[in-house]
């Protein structure tokens, strides 16, 4: 039983999913501390109201729901310039600096082959 355990708890797909969860937990403060602490307060300055929270429409708080959708709109935008953006840009030059593959030995053969065919007609 304990030997089960131990080939579950080391495979290589629990232990890459546990490092990401604990990275993304740590990445997700560093995102809500920039938002919340650098960006809110910026908006709140073009805006004029940096927190909606005390907004009523009669006994409705519709004020807490603005925030929240404001600052997931403000998270969502910080996450896709800050980090989807630039790794994006990276990728396609390292595709762009990678050589082509090799080609496989089906296509070498296919390759002489019509070769071969284009020297007899």
């Amino acid at each position: 039983m304990l030997k089960g355990f131990k080939d579950f708890i080391m495979r290589g797909s629990v232990v890459e999913l546990a490092v990401a969860v604990v990275i993304g937990a740590a990445f997700g403060q560093v995102v809500s501390s920039f938002v919340g602490d650098v960006l809110m307060p910026i908006i709140g300055l073009l805006g004029r109201v940096p927190d909606f929270s005390a907004l009523k429409i009669g006994p409705v708080l519709i004020g807490k729901f603005i925030n929240a959708v404001l600052t997931y709109v403000v998270v969502a935008a910080a996450i896709y310039f800050i980090v989807v953006v630039p790794m994006n840009r990276l990728k396609k030059k390292q595709e762009a600096a990678a050589p082509p593959p090799e080609p496989s030995e089906e296509i070498k053969l296919l390759t002489a082959i019509l070769e071969e065919l284009r020297r007899k007609s």
